[in-house]
């Protein structure tokens, strides 16, 4: 007769010990892979979260789109804006400011089509800090004069001058007069008169003005901030300091 002890199914054969073994290391590593997408997927989030929170109350950066500050930053520089540094306390003579635009003065703008995805890429990327903020209603320009400053121009030496000290104007275009248009302003307390250095090619405060400095001074509410530091392109790199010239006006 058969014994059917030695001729039945052994099921803890090496064979299937062997698939068992393979089944819990496959479904082992499965795991840990998962376990590594969540890790990926957390981090992933926490990183976009804190570059929201530093781009909306610390730093942004933004490109250059015009010739409007030439030499000082070029089309397509990128630079860092400091967000604690836009209220009438923090902002003063001299410094790059970045600011939305207060009356019109940019025509209106039709967005870049990049395709569906690229354009929600793009937003996504803009809206959390992680791309520099370059399309829209933003502006960038050279503050000459701070809330009751006294602007004119021109001296007879056609020299601009605040609060009846003459402005040596060393970061100008080369070529550029300190402004071809007149004008004898003050600035109103909650505002900034703001000029580009490429005073040639800059439609500014000069421009948008009614004659009072009322209408071409940009509204402080308007300020996102202080340009501080030319990060890109790397060869442009320099940190945006206020000019001697500027930093020594007399108080109105």
């Amino acid at each position: 007769m058969t014994d059917e002890s030695t001729t039945g199914f052994d099921p803890d054969t090496p064979s299937r010990r062997s698939r068992q073994d393979s089944g819990a290391t496959a479904s082992s590593s499965l795991g840990r892979f998962g376990a590594l997408i969540k890790e990926i997927a957390m981090v992933a989030v926490i990183a976009l979260v804190v570059s929201f929170l530093i781009k909306t109350f610390l730093v942004q950066a933004f490109w250059i789109p015009s010739g409007s500050m030439e030499n000082t930053l070029q089309v397509g520089d990128r630079v860092l804006v400091s967000k604690i540094q836009a209220g009438p306390a923090d902002i003063d003579r001299g410094d790059v400011v970045v600011f939305e635009d207060p009356n019109e003065w940019l025509p209106a703008i039709t967005p870049v089509d990049r395709g569906p995805f690229l354009n929600g890429a793009v937003d996504v990327m803009e809206f959390v800090g992680l791309a520099p903020t370059g399309e829209g209603n933003h502006l960038i320009k050279r503050v000459i004069g701070v809330g009751g400053d006294h602007v004119v121009c021109c001296d007879a030496d056609g020299r601009i001058t605040v609060n009846d000290q003459p402005l040596d104007e060393a970061y100008l275009y080369p070529g550029d007069a300190p402004s071809t248009i007149d004008f004898d302003i003050t600035v109103p307390q909650d505002g900034l008169w703001v000029m580009g250095d490429h005073r040639s090619n800059s439609a500014d405060s000069r421009v948008h003005d009614d004659g009072t400095g009322a209408v071409g001074s940009v509204p402080m509410d308007n300020v996102v901030g202080q340009a501080f530091v030319l990060v890109w392109p790397l060869n442009h790199l320099d940190w945006l300091s206020p000019p001697d010239t500027l930093s020594q006006i007399p108080a109105p």
